[in-house]
């Protein structure tokens, strides 16, 4: 198997030497180009009344699981002229949307909380802050691990939607003349069939970041020959270069 021309479904790099794939651009010749399959849109204020039937002032702390859920939190409650009260807890998915924070709110001052990118440690620590009042910031595409878990350890939250994905424009591309094409959530495997929805997998390698987006990819029928992240593999880079690896050996 021969791989030339991958298409991987991100914005391209602003420093793309810099990236994790420059190395394995220029070891195996690499032809990749970058294109988002998708766009985040957040809901206007009175989408979102329309929507939710919550309210904000009405919780204590708030669960943040991206840092388009940060955005788009802050947002709405500046719209709604809902002020923030420096006593809100904020309980995060991980480091890097903690540290997102920054971009809001004084973030030594406030009550913080992260996990280690895995759901059941962050529920472990919102467990030990049973009596706050949660508001869980979503999209409209969410997937309910999380929401399951909260109600499994009867955890009080309000799910409130605040953004949707909508599919981009990607009828210009010609798939067929990629040899891999690489996803990192669910949104792009439905913006994928939503923009070609005749494409046939074929000799095409399919690449997945996650375990979400690996699931989707199954249920639409596809043959993942990438998947990541893996002990071996923590990021789709090393994914790629261990298969291109084997794919070298092989021949």
């Amino acid at each position: 198997m021969k791989i030339k021309n991958v298409l991987i479904s991100q914005p391209k790099p602003a420093e793309l030497e810099k990236s994790p794939y420059s190395e394995i651009i220029k070891k195996y010749c690499l032809n990749v180009d970058f294109h988002k399959f998708f766009k985040i849109e957040g809901l206007s204020s009175i989408d979102f009344r329309k929507e939710n039937k919550v309210r904000l002032p009405d919780h204590t702390a708030v669960i943040f699981t991206s840092k388009h859920s940060v955005d788009n939190f802050f947002r709405l409650a500046g719209e709604l002229r809902n002020d923030v009260p420096e006593t809100m807890k904020y309980f995060c998915s991980s480091e890097s949307t903690a540290y997102y924070l920054q971009k809001y709110i004084q973030y030594r001052k406030r009550k913080i909380f992260f996990s280690s990118q895995e759901l059941h440690d962050l529920v472990d620590i919102i467990r030990k802050h049973k009596t706050e009042k949660y508001l869980f910031p979503c999209s409209a595409e969410h997937n309910n691990e999380l929401s399951d878990m909260l109600d499994q350890h009867k955890i009080s939250y309000s799910k409130a939607v605040m953004y949707r994905t909508v599919s981009e424009d990607m009828s210009f591309l010609d798939l067929a003349k990629y040899d891999l094409l690489v996803f990192f959530s669910p949104a792009g495997i439905r913006s994928l069939f939503r923009n070609f929805p005749d494409f046939k997998q074929g000799e095409i390698s399919i690449g997945v970041f996650g375990q979400t987006t690996a699931t989707a990819a199954r249920e639409a029928g596809l043959n993942i020959m990438i998947e990541a992240p893996t002990p071996t593999a923590p990021s789709m880079a090393k994914a790629i270069e261990q298969f291109l690896s084997a794919c070298s050996k092989t021949k």
